[in-house]
């Protein structure tokens, strides 16, 4: 896999970049404790307040063979313009001032509470980005299921597989290439990447009956967006019956189908790539490699981007990784 350009940068990066005071980068560690599709994601500023424009080459030129003494017709390419939106994920947390000094380490219970809120931030992000759909929501982005929403007629269908189920109880594994020209998140112009952690301090604020009291009160927002520059370099296996894994029943075949999946990746040197799943899948595809003699799902160790140790499965060097917010309870794709 080949290394990203300077311009593509993950949510760790950007916090390095943006806050000597060290806030951010913690945010940004704790934000990696779960939903790896976050650590993984690459963010570039966009060229809009409200999102990003992008350019997408919709058709190629007419070339010609050309005889000697005649001329060829001039041609061109044909290229529309796609305005990315971006959705603003916002909370604030209030606590009353003497209820935070009680224990006289106002900090640490402040913390405690910080983290609650940065987890829900967390998971909230990561399900948008699989499933935000601004029809249904309209100040949502627009997630990566609905892009591969449909096989019949979808200019995408060869990036969408059928693993076969046909209930209510599927789920998918998403293979993304990362990169400045493939798959990446945005944020808008002028703006910081990732989420905004602001104390505000000791505020007067008021009760559901209007009285006021003294609060700490904190502040977090999270603009962000995902751009889908070429739809080839994201996979969708799509309607796993995740019964059918766990009983070994009519069991969808993982190991081939991301097989499949790679296959559909024009050219692996346009960025970072990762498969992701659920807990319930990342599980049932060890044991299925187990079974497989003449295949192997190496265990790979090392530092992740954040440097803190980690381990991984990787299949044909591609990283697995596991994102609680994939749900099993998917309808099937048609």
């Amino acid at each position: 896999m080949s290394t990203l350009g300077t311009g593509a940068l993950t949510l760790a990066d950007w916090a390095k970049r943006l806050d000597p005071d060290g806030k951010v980068p913690v945010v940004a560690e704790l934000l990696s404790q779960s939903n790896e599709i976050l650590e993984d994601a690459v963010f570039m500023e966009g060229n809009l307040p409200t999102g990003h424009r992008v350019t997408i080459r919709t058709g190629l030129p007419a070339v010609y063979w050309r005889s000697l003494n005649q001329g060829v017709p001039s041609s061109k390419s044909v290229t529309a313009q796609v305005d990315e939106s971006v959705g603003m994920l916002e909370a604030y947390c209030r606590v009353d001032k003497d209820l935070a000094e009680l224990n006289g380490n106002t900090s640490a219970f402040r913390l405690s509470e910080d983290t609650a809120f940065l987890e829900a931030m967390n998971q909230t992000q990561a399900a948008t980005m699989l499933y935000g759909n601004p029809a249904t929501d309209a100040r949502q982005y627009l997630g990566l299921a609905p892009r591969y929403g449909a096989i019949s007629g979808a200019g995408n269908a060869q990036n969408i597989l059928d693993a076969g189920g046909t209930s209510t109880n599927n789920t998918s594994i998403y293979l993304v290439g990362w990169g400045e020209n493939t798959v990446f998140g945005t944020f808008p112009k002028g703006s910081k990447a990732g989420l905004i952690h602001e104390d505000m301090g000791v505020l007067t604020v008021y009760d559901a009956n209007g009285n006021p009291f003294q609060a700490y009160q904190t502040h977090y927002q999270w603009k962000n967006g995902l751009v889908v520059k070429d739809w080839r370099y994201v996979v969708r296996i799509a309607n796993i019956n995740t019964a059918n894994l766990v009983s070994n029943t009519a069991a969808a075949d993982l190991i081939s189908l991301m097989s499949r999946a790679l296959d559909r990746i024009p050219n692996f040197g346009m960025g970072r790539f990762a498969f992701y799943m659920n807990r319930t899948v990342y599980s049932i595809l060890r044991l299925q490699a187990l079974n497989k003699s003449n295949y192997a799902v190496t265990v790979e160790k090392g530092l992740n981007q954040f440097g803190t140790p980690m381990s991984w499965l990787s299949f044909e060097g591609v990283p697995l990784r596991r994102v609680d917010q994939l749900l099993n309870t998917e309808s099937r794709v048609v």
